[in-house]
């Protein structure tokens, strides 16, 4: 038996490194790398069954070519050749009769290895085909706006957290996506450092606290800015920090901040006037707080200004400056690699954009030319997409050539005219980078590719021979890219020799004690410019959103969608055990509006609005407020025998960063027929 060092390449933070347990080709075990101070031994309760992933009887094994109508599932076996000459066909018909503009590479997140990752929308890129404005189902709200406050920086330095003084979880379920923070917190902890979990949902971190405080969806920024406003009023504001290292805080004072008194607040965010009271009191009196923000608070509306103000914070403590304070969102910007040896190996410098989250509008709407190709990887936008009612009648047509590269059947995949075997990540070499924390490694393939699954990195390569593309990275193997990733790079990056990684171990890139700013000014930006020439609030502020009202009048129940345990989204379908212990897709509504509707535990509920109903089975529990449908988890519409939660939200952008809005969706819940 063989031991394999390698990394976890599911979209989460923690970016664990492991230890895979190989025999005879066959994965045997996959555990948790305990060199790796960060990982420390142990792996999620997901990535221990992903032996299992590898080796799933429901892996696609060779290539198909369709033969029935599209989203029905029927194909036939193919060989690669076939399938690639058809591709290869069909393409350059579309770039002569239409331009390149008409072709549409959709890869994201599925894979975090930064060639399997990136090399697909390399290719597109190069080709000068219509570009995929990535990040919007997920990041860019919050990403965007934690740079227009703070610059293109990451975050506090999780293994930090030893020594903190009072930690928040501010919408981030730790123990569901972030469990070794989880780890290093509970150490803390048993020395009395409390944990306040600020989330509408009493998830399991939430039960596990010192204090859970259940907001009411969409009014962060309000407890924030209540939270300073006490601040200032107690002189707990470490004033010659703000005066140091902030813009605009002196007119935010004045013009702001008066207008969240805890009472209002109060009313605003459905907690106790006195809870804002205490929560501002212990906040102000600890001086190394660390936040951990969550990325769904900015799924909404006015996402942005809710990480903005939030993000604030920390300043007007000064716990930005000392060690175990400040806070946390990514860290990836803070580690200066360039990869646009992969992203952007030649091409137009500007192209026509396809937001992510606007896919389904894409594919119906766009003209000049309209979109008549489409390749989508390490993704499954059937299911994620917000409107996916209308993305799913855009893979419809029948005048859209779809390629889908998975290594399952996915939702996306029952739509493609050519489906090809992909590998997972245990099939695969490549560079990682965390964006949870500050560790970077390279990652053996811990078994060959199984079946006839290529990766992304070799079927890239393979179409640009046959396009003719010459640029090196299409030449190169993946070791020999990785130097590329280090150049002009500084700092801790810098002092990284890119050969040395090739021993399968991790190496810690953290940037110096103490946040930087990497904004225009070089300070954090209370005021911003740049948003006040976009015609939005330069300064943190919380204003109820007018479509929201709207809709929150028309329809009794607000949406709240967060990563389940088991099934956090549809990479982990594959495996039939943790389908098991996730169950049925299901929704979870208070008791009170449960009985409001007669609707009972374990019955099948119908979930409709104005775009969609779908159908799932009801959970009655106080871990949601009255007036909050909580669905949990990224599920396939088989699963829940009557479609999937994007359904029902729209493709309305965010105030900052044009991202998904899935918490602003409102709703009914009732008995299904």
């Amino acid at each position: 038996m063989a031991q394999v060092r390698t990394v976890c390449a599911h979209d989460c933070p923690d970016m664990c490194s492991l230890v895979v347990e190989v025999e005879n080709g066959r994965v045997l075990k996959v555990a948790g790398d305990p060199e790796q101070p960060y990982t420390a031994g142990y792996a999620c309760a997901k990535v221990n069954r992903d032996a299992e992933l590898v080796h799933s009887p429901e892996r696609i094994r060779t290539p198909l070519r369709r033969t029935g109508k599209k989203g029905t599932g029927s194909f036939e076996e193919i060989t690669w050749e076939a399938a690639l000459e058809e591709i290869e066909r069909r393409w350059k018909a579309i770039i002569a009769e239409s331009g390149p503009l008409a072709l549409l590479g959709y890869a994201y997140s599925a894979h975090q290895g930064q060639i399997n990752r990136h090399i697909v929308n390399g290719l597109f890129h190069a080709l000068g085909t219509s570009r995929l404005q990535a990040g919007t189902v997920c990041d860019t709200c919050c990403e965007t706006a934690w740079d227009l406050t703070l610059g293109p920086v990451g975050g506090a330095d999780p293994e930090s957290v030893v020594d903190s003084e009072l930690v928040i979880a501010w919408g981030c379920d730790l123990m569901a996506v972030n469990v070794h923070f989880w780890t290093k917190l509970e150490e803390v902890r048993k020395r009395g450092v409390k944990l306040v979990v600020i989330d509408p949902r009493r998830s399991r971190t939430a039960h596990q606290a010192d204090w859970h405080i259940p907001i009411n969806i969409g009014t962060d920024a309000a407890l924030a800015i209540g939270i300073a406003h006490v601040l200032a009023r107690d002189g707990l504001l470490d004033r010659a920090y703000i005066a140091a290292h902030t813009l605009g805080f002196e007119r935010w004072e004045k013009e702001v901040l008066p207008r969240f008194t805890p009472a209002r607040v109060a009313a605003i965010t459905g907690l106790a006037a006195g809870d804002v009271e205490r929560l501002a009191a212990m906040y102000g009196a600890a001086k190394r707080s660390f936040i951990r923000l969550g990325e769904g608070m900015t799924r909404l509306a006015r996402g942005g200004q809710a990480l903005r103000a939030v993000a604030t914070l920390p300043a007007l403590t000064g716990a930005y400056g000392r060690r175990g304070g400040g806070a946390l969102l990514l860290t990836a910007a803070s580690m200066d690699f360039d990869f646009s040896f992969v992203r952007k190996p030649g091409g137009p410098a500007a192209t026509r954009l396809v937001n992510q989250s606007l896919l389904g509008r894409a594919l119906l709407e766009m003209r000049d030319p309209k979109l008549r190709g489409l390749f989508i990887a390490a993704n499954n936008p059937a299911v994620t997409c917000p409107d996916v009612s209308a993305v799913r009648q855009g893979l419809s047509r029948e005048d859209l050539f779809t390629v889908v590269h998975d290594p399952f059947m996915t939702d996306t995949a029952l739509y493609a005219d050519i489906v090809l075997p992909a590998t997972t990540y245990l099939e695969t070499e490549d560079f990682y980078r965390g964006y949870g924390n500050f560790w970077v490694q390279y990652g053996a393939a811990a078994v060959p590719a199984q079946h006839q699954a290529w990766s992304n990195f070799r079927l890239a390569q393979e179409l640009a021979r046959r396009f003719g593309l010459d640029a090196p990275v299409f030449r190169m193997s993946e070791r020999e890219i990785v130097p590329h990733f280090f150049k002009g790079s500084t700092g801790a990056v810098a002092a990284i020799e890119p050969a040395s990684l090739f021993d399968h171990r991790a190496r810690k890139a953290a940037p110096p004690e103490g946040q930087r700013f990497a904004t225009a000014s070089g300070r954090l930006e209370i005021f911003s410019a740049t948003l006040e020439g976009q015609g939005l609030p330069p300064m943190p502020d919380w204003q109820e959103d007018e479509e929201e009202a709207r809709d929150a009048a028309r329809w009794p129940l607000r949406l709240l969608t967060a990563p389940s345990y088991f099934q956090a989204h549809t990479a982990f379908s594959g495996v039939a055990f943790l389908r098991g212990r996730e169950g049925e897709p299901f929704c979870v509504l208070h008791p009170e509006d449960a009985a409001r509707r007669g609707v009972k535990d374990g019955q099948h509920v119908r979930l409709r609005n104005d775009r969609a109903a779908i159908r799932l089975r009801l959970k009655i529990s106080d871990e949601v407020r009255p007036g909050v449908c909580l669905v949990p988890g990224q599920r396939p519409a088989g699963e829940a025998s009557g479609g999937t939660v994007n359904m029902l939200c729209s493709d309305r952008l965010t105030d900052i960063g044009e991202g998904a809005t899935y918490q602003s969706t409102f709703l009914e819940v009732e008995a299904a027929e």
